[in-house]
């Protein structure tokens, strides 16, 4: 399983629950960058399912295709990368994304290099996303323990360098320019399993989806049951920050 984590999060600059409302935001156009099939279940996938609801449009974009996400080395990781794929566009239905892209990237292996960030910026530049979503590449060791895995850093780290200053400057790789893709300006960053959260989204109505989704990624799911109870004890928890049933946190860059 690549993606498990706790959301929970410590109480920034003195503030309390009682001082905290939801957020109201909702960008239009959301640019989802993981590292593998599932990040983005574990992730913000109810924020996006209540966004999406509302009238956004999404697009998923994993790096890998979870070739190595197996306890079992004499698995063939052509035939797991495929059964991962399906996993995550049947995941994706039930949120609600209007496509998804694989990059086919090596799981386990992925490097935040130019080739990589071509890939991405070509994608921002052709989607034109308002916000991208990704990882807090600044996080390496949770406070519960858990590391963040190498290739979630990278492909956060990719991701933010793509939107600043690649996808805005035409002289970054000038031949998508020249190809007719004009640099494009992303307006917010969104960083979700941030220890230094600023924004958190009411998704009492959407938790449900994004218990089905991770439900598809049954090649990485021991026990599903245990892993759903988790998961909604954890946006209830951040929900309690703001008052509500349940929420989704993240620390949210304005690029102006």
């Amino acid at each position: 399983m690549d993606a498990q984590v706790d959301e929970r999060e410590d109480v920034p600059n003195g503030e309390t629950a009682a001082t905290r409302t939801p957020s109201t935001d909702r960008p239009e156009r959301l640019m989802v960058i993981v590292a593998h099939p599932d990040d983005a279940d574990f992730g913000p996938a109810a924020t996006l399912a209540r966004w999406i609801r509302a009238g956004s449009v999404a697009h998923l974009v994993c790096c890998t295709s979870g070739d190595a996400g197996s306890d079992d080395p004499e698995t063939d990781p052509l035939e797991l990368a495929r059964l991962r794929e399906g996993e995550q566009r049947a995941a994706a239905s039930h949120v609600g994304y209007e496509g998804v892209t694989f990059l086919h990237r090596p799981d386990g292996a992925l490097e935040n290099d130019l080739p990589l960030r071509e890939q991405l910026v070509t994608l921002i530049r052709t989607f034109k996303p308002d916000a991208v979503l990704t990882m807090d590449p600044t996080v390496i060791i949770h406070r519960d323990g858990y590391i963040q895995h190498t290739d979630h850093r990278a492909a956060a780290m990719a991701a933010i360098d793509a939107v600043y200053p690649a996808a805005r400057n035409p002289m970054a790789f000038p031949h998508l320019a020249r190809a007719g893709l004009a640099a494009h300006d992303v307006r917010w960053v969104y960083l979700f399993w941030s220890a230094e959260p600023t924004v958190w989204v009411d998704v009492s109505e959407t938790i449900d989806v994004k218990v089905a989704a991770l439900r598809e990624h049954r090649s990485q799911l021991r026990q599903p049951d245990e892993l759903e109870t988790r998961i909604r004890e954890w946006a209830t928890e951040s929900g309690a920050e703001i008052g509500t049933v349940a929420a989704e946190s993240f620390r949210v860059v304005d690029l102006g």
